[in-house]
């Protein structure tokens, strides 16, 4: 206990600080659980508590911590096809983000990528409003958008959004939606891990006495989440995640 008690001690991080790391994990909390987009303002902020890049190997080990509870409440719901079709590609973008990372200015790829889910999103609101909006079952449209997820959740830990427009192209049901994409990012987030300890060093015994400090947190959030979640109906669920999916891109990009 008193080595654990150092370690989360030997952060400089003073008491306004560990209360936005509570807030942060309490958004990733309600955000596995459904409640999409909440949670990307909580990328900047740990970021400010503890720097950029080590941040994401701080962050990495609370979301597969929100992952697990949401594959085990939406396990059932889960849709293997779609997972199938995007995950390898997404492998391969988190390969390219390792390569990129400590060659690329974070504060630009995150302003393009905030643009570019602005774009995706309008784009997505004019498809809802097509009387018949056919999925795009193109293997490129799978490639592209795996890829892309990858490269952003390797760098920033930003692939929410990106993955949240894919798997709204697929027009699933609301659980069906929550739970194909827990196993997603479970799956991914894992992946993820041994980058970070081998090439990044941004994992260590010392970031994870962090995570379990913050796992009461996590799961009040998720508790929280799947309450809210579960009084939404699928049309409005639906409408719902495009609307915050978009604000959290303008946070990124005004922040």
């Amino acid at each position: 206990m008193q080595s654990y008690l150092q370690a989360v001690s030997s952060f400089d991080v003073n008491l306004i600080g560990w209360s936005l790391v509570i807030a942060c994990s309490i958004l990733w909390g309600a955000s596995k659980a459904g409640i999409k987009g909440v949670a990307t303002i909580a990328v900047p902020i740990m970021a400010y508590v503890f720097g950029g890049k080590p941040s994401t190997g701080i962050v990495l080990p609370m979301l597969i911590i929100a992952d697990v509870m949401a594959v085990i409440y939406y396990n059932r719901h889960a849709q293997w096809k779609v997972l199938i079709k995007i995950l390898p590609w997404t492998m391969i973008g988190v390969v390219l983000g390792v390569w990129a990372g400590d060659k690329m200015n974070e504060e630009a790829f995150k302003n393009v990528m905030a643009v570019l889910i602005v774009i995706s999103i309008g784009i997505m609101f004019w498809w809802e409003r097509r009387k018949s909006a056919a999925v795009p079952d193109f293997w490129w449209f799978a490639a592209a958008m795996g890829i892309a997820a990858g490269f952003t959740t390797m760098i920033g830990n930003l692939a929410g959004a990106i993955v949240t427009i894919y798997l709204l192209t697929m027009h699933m049901p609301k659980d069906q939606f929550i739970g194909t994409g827990a196993w997603f990012f479970m799956i991914i987030n894992v992946f993820k891990v041994p980058m970070h300890v081998m090439f990044w060093g941004t994992i260590t015994w010392q970031t994870l006495s962090v995570n379990l400090l913050m796992i009461p947190a996590i799961a009040i959030g998720f508790f929280l989440g799947v309450r809210i979640v579960g009084r939404l109906k699928d049309d409005f669920y639906r409408k719902f995640v495009l609307v915050m999916t978009a604000l959290a891109a303008l946070v990124l990009l005004i922040r």
